[in-house]
């Protein structure tokens, strides 16, 4: 709202919600969307096949739900996986700028004024978004930094709902219909990235994205292959990761290091508080990984305590 208590409306930007029989869970993020401070153009719902029949009967009268002058669009297709969904949803937008939110999410607020922001200021910028807070099975904030393809060949530095630049969908082919069992994200912010030299994604530092967890979750089931996946994005972008093959392996590197001082420090604490290791963590202290800092942190381990 403005200071006049009037709605504002970004013109310049849609949102396209994907849903499979989220149930009440979608109005949860199409409230999220109306809510705004500003406001997107249209919001485009494209269900990807629901079964759930109360899903399905909500999603045919949602525009019932809402007292909004934000125009909702329904779109129906047979279930293709969410890469599939988002890429009809995109097909359907104008605007210049693009927001992608799963339908089992919610943003703050503020969220589309913020990151819509962050683009304006930098023509560089291919796509933003924020951190997250997590509710659900887990309470907590999750800070990715965003950056430029360098920082994005370790791991993924954004979050699945952020903004982009149309443009830069048409021009990387839009999300890979091919890839349903996780990282489309992922995937996605690479294509993006290689299409525009010198090109970044950007994140507003404050947790205006509310993504919720659950231990069937599509994000947690895919990193049961998550060496698989890697693999299939390192032979897609093979030229990139050529290209920076040291800044790669070193980013992968530093998180390895952040998780072995980390596990190091769990162990000296246990310690030093005389309590009973874990299986895994005595195990290592008896027989410690070698080449890849695990017997220097055992050794660090055995130099301050009595290791039996």
């Amino acid at each position: 709202m403005n200071t006049k208590g009037e709605t504002c409306i970004a013109e310049d930007v849609e949102a396209v919600v994907t849903s499979f029989n989220q149930g009440t869970m979608i109005l949860e993020a199409v409230r999220s969307l109306v809510d705004q401070t500003i406001l997107p153009a249209r919001i485009i719902i494209v269900d990807d096949g629901s079964t759930d029949e109360a899903s399905v009967e909500l999603l045919e009268n949602i525009n019932t739900c809402f007292e909004s002058s934000v125009p909702i669009f329904v779109m129906r297709q047979p279930n293709g996986g969410v890469s599939v969904a988002r890429n009809t949803g995109i097909r359907e937008t104008k605007a210049p700028l693009v927001l992608v939110l799963d339908g089992d999410d919610k943003i703050e607020p503020g969220y589309i004024e913020r990151v819509r922001q962050l683009l304006y200021e930098d023509p560089l910028m291919v796509a933003a978004s924020s951190w997250m807070h997590t509710f659900g099975v887990l309470d907590s904030i999750v800070c990715p930094g965003g950056g430029t393809i360098i920082e994005f060949l370790a791991r993924n530095c954004c979050p699945a709902t952020h903004i982009f630049r149309r443009e830069i969908w048409e021009t990387c082919g839009g999300y890979d219909e091919t890839m349903r069992s996780g990282f489309e994200d992922w995937d996605f912010f690479l294509s993006m990235l290689e299409s525009m030299p010198d090109s970044h994604i950007g994140i507003v530092t404050e947790p205006l994205i509310d993504y919720r967890t659950a231990p069937a979750s599509s994000n947690i089931k895919s990193m049961s292959k998550r060496l698989e996946l890697i693999r299939f994005l390192i032979e897609k972008h093979i030229r990139s990761y050529q290209a920076h093959i040291a800044d790669a392996i070193l980013g992968v590197e530093a998180i390895s290091m952040s998780r072995l001082y980390g596990w190091e420090s769990e162990i000296c604490h246990s310690l030093s508080e005389n309590q009973n290791l874990s299986r895994t963590s005595d195990e290592f202290l008896k027989s410690p990984s070698y080449g890849d800092g695990g017997m220097a942190a055992a050794v660090r381990i055995a130099s301050s305590y009595k290791v039996v």
